[in-house]
């Protein structure tokens, strides 16, 4: 459990978490924080169960409560089946944090990129809606090489994912209209590459020295920790007039 206290103990209290790819990195440093601050969260896995269960027993040891639900959100029987787990336990849903997210695994079919990043995301929101009341919210978790890919370049190999993680941001802003409808805010969050995540490693590999590359160019790369402390934040911080919170240097990425 990370020391940092990031948001006020018991402002999150009643309030029902679901953080898709939740069994590590950002998604369960997001977890830990929302469960800090008070929250039942949901642990969303794929196929890692075991880890999955290891956040929830570290929330659970710090007092918090969680519960782990396996979902491949690419299959849609499969998210029917976490949200109605999701209604048996808690009858609701305050927060969705759509977290998950991917493209560069090996063995994946050509669309996979498509299909979760934008896709899944939809239908994830999708059969959320039924069980968040007025007052909930949604987060977004991006990174600005896809946030900005229409008017910043980024690496060759990156190109595909990130173009399908705008196209689920902007199939989530098509909502908009219907979410205010609700009563149910919306925010993106954005952060450039960060360090240890599962996609720096596999851009490192792919291409030696990009990371480092990118630590010069923006002076400081934000730690998996930092970054879901952002997110975690985003839960209960206003939201800007754009529906965005871009976190760390975005000097490469926005015109001056």
């Amino acid at each position: 459990m990370n020391s940092e206290t990031v948001l006020a103990p018991g402002s999150l209290a009643g309030v029902r978490a679901l953080v898709t790819g939740s069994s590590r990195g950002i998604g369960a440093d997001t977890a830990r924080y929302l469960a800090e601050a008070g929250a039942k969260v949901a642990i969303n896995f794929r196929n890692k169960e075991a880890r999955a269960l290891k956040v929830v027993a570290a929330i659970e040891e710090a007092g918090g409560e969680a519960i782990a639900v396996g979902a491949d959100l690419t299959e849609p029987d499969s998210v029917a089946a976490m949200f109605a787990m999701v209604k048996a336990e808690w009858d609701g849903l305050d927060l969705l944090v759509l977290n998950a997210s991917g493209g560069m695994e090996s063995g994946m079919a050509e669309d996979y990129a498509l299909k979760l990043n934008r896709d899944a995301q939809v239908d994830v929101l999708e059969r959320a809606l039924p069980l968040m009341p007025e007052g909930a919210r949604v987060v977004f978790v991006t990174s600005h090489q896809a946030h900005f890919i229409e008017t910043a370049a980024t690496m060759d190999l990156y190109v595909p994912v990130a173009r399908s993680k705008r196209a689920g941001e902007d199939a989530l802003r098509d909502r908009l209209g219907e979410l205010e409808a609700r009563g149910i805010s919306f925010v993106v969050v954005s952060g450039d590459m960060i360090e240890g995540t599962i996609t720096a490693t596999l851009l490192e590999r792919a291409q030696p020295g990009a990371l480092e590359s990118r630590r010069e160019e923006a002076g400081r790369l934000y730690t998996v920790a930092e970054f879901a402390a952002e997110v975690a934040r985003a839960a209960v911080d206003p939201v800007p007039e754009d529906h965005t919170r871009l976190v760390g240097d975005v000097s490469g990425f926005v015109q001056p």
